[in-house]
């Protein structure tokens, strides 16, 4: 059979005659070799030679007659192949063809379709797999049956090393946004290959009450039901209310998460203000308090006058105002003032004249005490110990000097000062010993302290009757344009007042000490912040801490769990008035029980504080809670401290390092070791996301898909504005034109975790998502043929013998242990991009690209020449779709599952239930070959050039390959069967340096050993063209390095070893030019003999 094959195929070798090989076998083959070796080694000397040039001469000969038996086996081998390859191509295709139709006519469309499946029940496939990837098919049932198993639980007494991530709680009131997802993506991923990596992993989920979210929500739910406010129904049954919403909606997007494939351990799920997260609470505010750090005060808070309560800085939006601007602010019918400074005169005491000053909040005015100046100031030195009177009240404001908040520079050099409603003029009230007079009520009317003027007017409205009034006065001076910024609640949109309140406060100087030491102590460092550049603003926010105030004048949050004791004794009986009568305990039994101990013998009554604490509190208390503090609980001794605290940078102050201060000062240790702080996502041109803009990504619109009509539609339903509605629609008309394409959960988990490495900010374009969905479906068809050509008889070996494997079987090998390595090492130093793109490459570029096309010839018929090959094939192929699938499945979940689930398992394996708790690959020991890889380099370099030779040409094209080293020949023509599958050749013949060009080809050089050559490509002028510039190119290079090499002192300072390399490279260079130079004279008479 070989023999007769023979005889058709055209011999690529120069060195073996056509009329010997047609007519002989391949044993023939080998005995032809060996006898020409025997010939060679056999002949006789033509001279005398001493015994030491005879030496030599055996020596030199041996080496020559050892080439010379690689080449010609490397020959042996090519033509094997190529026997092989056109076997294959011999093969009857018209009864394959026929065979296909017939087979797929008799295709049973039920069997492409997956049965359904009882909810929590191991998913039902197809019998056979659906010809294209179909996100919403594959990734449906595999969840619940996850959960169901309980997949996802840690277990306190494992004898597995623990691994622990607290999910950074979601609000409530939370839909799945953008954030949450990356979050989600990262963390899964991270706890995923943890988990399959032999630890006990555990991954907490919990929810957060966000008291003042949740309230704005019910309130507006309460006011648009019944037209009531809270204070119309009071506190008990208001609460009432929002634990019936919280009961009934809440908690949505925990349920989303579930769509993303979060393998959260839902059996330890947690709220903020369920029964032991609210003993938590209380415990460490009483112990706190306790030890003096936690105490009452009187300072100016952030306030809302809509909500009527105190936020945090975090709540505080700022907008940046540039000129005079109309601004709508919630509770006013017409548009607010806001970027103009008007300055006004103050009257002096005793006739000496008035002072002018100026202000943005001309309102502010009216709670005025004191009016500072420069102490070097020459205008207002006459004027130091003096008073102003203010028009409105009479009273008398003090000139005082402050050389901290007084530019002598700006404005008129005086400033006035309101001690209550700035925080500047706070800070010089309390080094000059002011009044602090608040003017403002909770709900923003000017107060009896602001004047009978103005009493009862809302603060905007007194701001123009402020002015108006001064002009009366004739102490109007102006007002000008003012670049500022405006501080606006992120929750209502109400200007934010600055305002003095009775708060509750933590004192932070020795824990935020603590906290600082744990990141920046290196020698004994307790936290990695990952990337490192935030260890810097980790060590400047903590530098320069302030108390944090932790209470909200709310009603849904944790009651402060402190009582006022009102004595029947006390002259002043309003709430707050004796700052001594505060008691702090964990219920009220306590409260009165400590009470009648410090108020012996005498009457009171006790009120609690009606405020509720900060949500930052109970979440800083999160790592801690969650595991059963402050119970000493199994779980708290096995999982705290936790392993990693992933969350977004921009709560690194807010809301970790409160974690870590509460965490070492009540936990008694860190409560994680590592932190990795993700970027923000923003849009694909790089803007924030606003629903203003249209550019707002909800990701379950991603994972389902969208019309830009359901777009325009969820705009729509939002409380956008006329104008605002019409630019949002343009701006998803323009980023989605034709919506948003079905993705899937698995390509925007894997889109987002690749774009980890973009520094602070992630500009998410969605048609990288999309292509991530396209590279699914390439995934799914690559399985599905590979399972094909499995077969259904196949059963995987338990053990590979890899030296007996064909080429590209070894290199898929080698090359997938390197991934192995990589993507582990990537993932372990928490670069997050560089193991998704590691994984990705080894799919894509080496078992799509590569290693499938390689051995295709090895399926194509029944040719039992191949039937070794085959074998190893089928083996390969299996081993790397199931290391593969268990490489690929932190980041992709659900189609790594549904992959996995269809591989046959290897006899006696002990196959595992699930892929997910399968083990994490690692290295093999046999698989790495580093000779194998750099020659298929060679064939890939080689495949790519032929390809680029071969344009839009889609027929077979003979080649040829011209060699400049022994070494090179070897390779190309031991590799011959891979660049002719990959290169789709009709032929390839190998070329000694010793050869000719071949005529009528268009060549490109793979490297400086090898040259290849198309032929029915060429055009003639345009290759000449090129030579011509490569030649210019060389020369100049050429001339560059003479001139280095030429330069005075050259061979005396110049290294020995760097003169050796200008040396050959100048060598490289000339033998280069010597080519380029005869290929253009070929080329040159190609072109006079076609004209």
């Amino acid at each position: 059979m070989i023999t007769v094959l023979l005889k058709r195929i055209t011999i690529t070798r120069t060195k073996l005659t056509p009329p010997i090989i047609h007519s002989l076998s391949i044993s023939s083959l080998r005995s032809i070799h060996h006898q020409q070796i025997t010939t060679s080694m056999s002949q006789p000397e033509k001279k005398i030679e001493t015994e030491e040039e005879l030496e030599r001469k055996k020596k030199k000969d041996e080496k020559a007659r050892e080439k010379e038996l690689k080449k010609q086996k490397a020959a042996e081998k090519a033509e094997l192949a190529k026997l092989k390859a056109q076997q294959a191509s011999n093969a009857p295709k018209k009864s394959v063809k026929k065979i296909t139709k017939r087979d797929a006519a008799e295709e049973n469309p039920a069997d492409f379709v997956d049965p359904e499946t009882p909810f929590g029940e191991k998913k039902r496939i197809s019998a056979q797999m659906a010809k294209q990837y179909n996100p919403s098919l594959v990734e449906k049932s595999w969840y619940a049956w996850w959960e169901q198993s309980g997949f996802f639980v840690a277990e306190p007494h494992s004898s597995k090393p623990p691994f622990v991530i607290v999910l950074p709680p979601p609000n409530v009131t939370g839909a799945l946004h953008i954030g949450h997802a990356l979050t989600t993506a990262i963390e899964d991923m991270i706890i995923r290959w943890k988990r399959m990596s032999g630890y006990n992993a555990l991954w907490v989920p919990s929810m957060d009450h966000a008291g003042i979210a949740t309230q704005v929500v019910v309130e507006k739910k309460l006011m648009r039901e019944s037209g009531k406010t809270r204070h119309d129904i009071g506190r008990e049954n208001f609460v009432s209310r929002v634990w019936k919403w919280k009961n009934q909606y809440g908690g949505t997007i925990l349920q989303q998460l579930r769509r993303l494939g979060a393998s959260l351990d839902w059996s330890r799920e947690c709220f903020t203000m369920d029964e032991k997260r609210s003993k938590a609470v209380t415990e460490a505010f009483v112990r706190l308090y306790k030890e003096g750090l936690i105490y009452r005060d009187l300072r100016l808070v952030n306030w809302d006058c809509i909500l009527r309560t105190a936020i945090s800085d975090i709540e505080v939006d700022y907008t940046d105002i540039k000129e005079r601007s109309l601004l709508k602010v919630p509770g006013y019918d017409k548009p607010v003032e806001f970027g103009v400074l008007t300055s006004f005169a103050y009257p002096l005491e005793g006739g000496l004249g008035e002072i002018v000053v100026a202000t943005t909040r001309v309102e502010t005015m009216l709670g005025d005490t004191a009016i500072a100046v420069h102490p070097e100031d020459p205008r207002y030195k006459h004027l130091h110990g003096k008073f102003a009177i203010h028009p409105f009240n009479g009273r008398k404001l003090p000139i005082i000097c402050d050389a901290i908040l007084v530019d002598p520079n700006f404005g008129t050099g005086a400033v006035k000062i309101t001690p209550a409603h700035d925080p500047n003029d706070f800070k010089v009230g309390k080094r000059h010993k002011l009044d602090f007079i608040n003017i403002f009520t909770d709900e923003g009317n000017i107060n009896s302290d602001g004047g009978s003027w103005f009493a009862g007017m809302p603060r905007f409205k007194a701001r123009e009757a402020v002015t108006d009034a001064l002009q009366k006065k004739g102490l109007y001076r102006g007002a000008k344009n003012n670049e500022m910024r405006l501080g606006l609640c992120s929750r209502s949109g109400d200007v934010v007042e600055p305002m003095i309140k009775p708060q509750w406060y933590v004192s932070c100087d020795s824990m935020a000490k603590q906290a600082l030491n744990a990141v920046m102590d290196f020698e004994n460092m307790k936290i990695e912040i990952i990337p490192k550049q935030y260890s810097a603003d980790w060590k400047r926010w903590l530098d320069n801490i302030c108390d944090w105030c932790i209470s909200r004048q709310l009603w849904w949050g944790h009651r402060i769990p402190a009582w006022y004791v009102t004595l029947e004794e006390d002259e002043r009986k309003e709430l707050g008035s004796y700052s001594d009568h505060w008691i702090v305990a964990r219920d009220e039994v306590e409260a009165e029980a400590e009470a009648r101990e410090k108020f012996s013998g005498k009457k009171f009554m006790m009120c609690q504080d009606p405020d509720v604490l900060d949500t930052w509190f109970s979440s800083g208390l999160s790592p801690l809670n969650v595991l059963g503090w402050p119970d000493d609980t199994d779980d708290l001794k096995v999982f705290y401290p936790t392993s990693i605290l992933e969350t977004g940078h921009d709560i690194l102050f807010f809301w970790v390092a409160r974690m870590v201060m509460l965490g070492m000062k009540l936990g008694g240790d860190v409560p994680f070791r590592k932190v990795y702080l993700h970027p923000m996502v923003r849009d694909a041109h790089g803007r924030k996301m606003s629903k203003s803009l249209g550019n707002v990504i909800d990701p379950l619109e991603v994972i389902n898909g969208i019309s830009l009509e359901g777009l325009h539609r969820r705009l729509e339903e939002g409380n956008l504005d006329r104008n605002e509605l019409v630019v949002a629609k343009e701006g998803q008309v323009k980023d989605f034109p034709n919506g948003i394409a079905e993705c899937g959960a698995d390509a925007l988990r894997f889109a987002l975790v690749s774009y980890t490495a973009q520094s602070d900010k992630i500009n998410l374009d969605i048609q990288r998502v999309v292509g991530y969905r396209q590279w699914c479906n390439k995934l799914w068809n690559a399985v599905r043929f590979a399972i094909g050509k499995l077969g259904d008889d196949y059963s995987p070996p338990l053990a590979l013998v890899v030296e007996t494997f064909p080429f590209s079987c070894k290199w898929i090998l080698s090359v997938l242990n390197k991934s192995i390595s990589k993507t582990v090492t990537s993932l372990n130093s928490y670069e997050f991009a560089d193991a998704s793109y590691s994984v990705y490459s080894w799919w894509q570029y080496q078992f799509c690209d590569v290693f499938i096309e390689a051995i295709k010839p090895y399926f194509a018929g029944d040719n039992p020449a191949y039937s070794s090959d085959r074998s190893s094939a089928r083996d390969a192929l299996w081993v790397c779709l199931e290391t593969g699938l268990r490489l690929l499945h932190p980041f992709m979940p659900f189609v790594t599952e549904e992959l996995w689930q269809r591989l046959p398992t290897a006899m006696g394996s002990g196959r595992k239930e699930s892929i997910m708790i399968c083990e994490y690959p690692s290295t093999v020991e046999g698989w790495s070959n580093e000779s194998v890889e750099n020659e298929m380099d060679v064939v890939e370099s080689t495949v790519k050039c032929l390809r680029s030779l071969r344009k839009q040409e889609t027929k077979r094209l003979p080649a040829f390959a011209l060699c400049q080293t022994d070494t090179a020949e070897v390779i190309i023509a031991s590799h011959e069967l891979e660049i002719l599958t990959l290169a789709n050749l009709s032929s390839l013949k190998v070329l000694s340096r010793t050869d000719a060009a071949p005529a009528g080809c268009a060549f490109e050089n793979v490297n400086e050993n090898i040259i290849v050559y198309l032929q029915g490509t060429l055009n003639a002028e345009g290759e000449l063209h090129k030579i011509r510039s490569k030649m210019d190119e060389i020369q100049k290079q050429q001339e560059k390095l003479k001139k280095t090499m030429n330069v005075t002192g050259y061979q005396e300072k110049v290294p020995s070893h760097i003169q050796e390399e200008n040396v050959a490279k100048l060598a490289k260079l000339v033998q280069e030019f010597d080519f380029f130079e005869k290929e253009s004279t070929r080329l040159e008479v190609e072109i006079g003999t076609e004209q």
